[in-house]
């Protein structure tokens, strides 16, 4: 198993502002600017981290999306992410759901191939890791429209998805299901260096 720092080392976060479209972190201030589901449930502003700050989760660097500032997440609807074309290993996201989810993502490869691969992702109510997440990060309390639930914690989630094809990578098409939600997305540069 890599050190941390290398598993670090080998890791890009992904610009992925221009695709979210859904608030799901609030302010105890403010609980109706959150929308996570359709109850208006959200997390708490106050527990997590900084908005736009680098935070790791297991030796892997994710920027922190926007917190009080906007749409903080990409709700999946079959947005297209473009990366920087290269040879990577794992595709790692923050990511949170409805309830359990089960899905694929679309992996774009230069050469024209697509590969699917699962994504699944735990529930937000403080759930177990059911297909083997890290926990990233958790608030003790949830948000409702109205009030600040507490003993009710809300949980985000570290999951990867495998890069199996040794082909430069292109692109990310992310599932049609509005119930996952990612928070940030990296890229874990292949381990060794590909001259074919």
């Amino acid at each position: 198993m890599l050190a941390s720092s290398a598993v670090s080392h080998r890791c890009d976060p992904v610009d992925i502002s221009g695709h979210r479209n859904n608030t799901a972190i609030s302010s105890a201030t403010a609980t109706k600017a959150g929308h996570f589901n359709v109850w208006g449930n959200s997390f708490a502003a106050e527990h997590l981290p900084a908005g736009g700050s680098l935070v790791h989760v297991a030796g892997v660097p994710f920027r922190f999306p926007p917190v009080c500032a906007g749409p903080d997440n990409i709700r999946c609807e079959g947005q297209f992410i473009a990366v920087a074309e290269g040879r990577y290993d794992w595709v790692h996201v923050l990511a949170a759901a409805e309830r359990r989810c089960e899905d694929t993502v679309e992996l774009n490869f230069t050469d024209g191939p697509v590969d699917a691969e699962p994504l699944r992702v735990s529930d937000f109510w403080a759930a177990p890791a059911w297909f083997g997440e890290l926990l990233a990060f958790q608030s003790p309390v949830m948000h409702y429209p109205h009030h600040v639930q507490r003993g009710v914690p809300a949980v985000m989630w570290a999951q990867r998805v495998p890069v199996t094809r040794r082909a430069d990578l292109a692109g990310i098409r992310l599932p049609r299901n509005v119930a996952m939600h990612i928070f940030a997305v990296t890229l874990q540069r292949a381990g060794v260096d590909h001259d074919q």
